[in-house]
């Protein structure tokens, strides 16, 4: 019971960052620039100090290192920008699916061997976003934010498949927000100078600014800290299966906080996204044991 709480716990985590997203820029109280630059910041605030408590220090190299800042980096922004003009629950799913498409087609690329219903699952999984973003009735999505989400999915899939090399996952995520914040700060330095930062710091305000630290220090690294050290206790079985509530547990969350209204498109689409991720990363062979 306790890892199933703890279990739970981390996919509200990863589920809140897309309602916390959403409500700062819906507000209008932050650009969605400075977001993902507070998030980024605080994170690695966070994220440096555990480490020095537990490490005594930590070093920015390490394998996987570059890669994993350019994800980082594009998942970052690309979140904060989609969220602009969709709905939590659409940009959950969009990243979600996002996510899925851009590791299977790196185990494709790598030759890795994949079984018939892998293919199938990934191509529901990629129809059902096709089906999400095509015109029709009225109900698609703002295209440019959703591509902004599916640029935010891809990086968060090559942050995720440059993690396979690490070592101590809680130190390589701090260098990883480290070195990304630097990068970020700069950017967002850059936006100062030429007047494209939304109005400047002085335009923040209070009630985002918070909504962006605690993104950054408690839903994004105290998050990933958990899952990491849930991963080990359960078969990859079952985390896929908890990732698949992400979505559900934003758009739950949007029409309860943020007044989101659902559609029977969003269900559909849904539905065929999760499902063909279920088929493709969920094994359905039965066990042999003795009963």
């Amino acid at each position: 019971m306790k890892l199933f709480g703890l279990i739970a716990l981390t996919m509200v985590a990863f589920a809140a960052n897309s309602l916390l997203n959403r409500a700062a820029l819906a507000g209008g109280g932050i650009d969605a620039t400075s977001f993902g630059t507070l998030r980024l910041l605080s994170g690695a605030v966070m994220l440096s100090v555990l480490v020095l408590l537990r490490q005594g220090r930590f070093s920015l190299g390490g394998p996987g290192r570059l890669a994993a800042v350019a994800g980082l980096f594009l998942y970052i922004y690309g979140f904060s920008v989609a969220y602009n003009g969709l709905a939590a629950g659409l940009g959950a799913l969009l990243m979600f699916g996002m996510v899925q498409v851009t590791m299977f087609a790196a185990a494709a690329i790598a030759r890795e061997v994949l079984p018939p219903r892998r293919w199938v699952g990934a191509g529901l999984a990629f129809g059902g976003l096709v089906w999400l973003l095509a015109p029709g009735g009225g109900t698609a999505p703002s295209l440019p934010h959703a591509l902004a989400m599916l640029v935010a999915g891809f990086g968060w899939g090559i942050y995720s498949l440059a993690g396979k090399l690490s070592t101590v996952p809680m130190v390589s995520s701090a260098a990883n927000f480290v070195l990304t914040a630097g990068l970020g700060c700069l950017v967002q330095i850059g936006l100062f100078v030429m007047g494209g930062d939304g109005g400047g710091v002085a335009s923040w305000s209070a009630s985002a600014v918070l909504l962006a630290v605690f993104s950054g220090a408690v839903t994004s690294a105290l998050g990933y800290i958990l899952w990491y050290a849930v991963l080990p206790r359960i078969p990859s079985s079952t985390a896929a299966v908890a990732q698949l509530t992400v979505p559900v547990i934003a758009m739950a969350g949007g029409m309860a906080f943020l007044g989101e209204a659902l559609t029977l498109r969003f269900v559909l689409a849904c539905g065929l996204v999760l499902g063909g991720v279920a088929l493709s990363v969920i094994p359905f062979t039965r066990s042999s044991a003795p009963r």
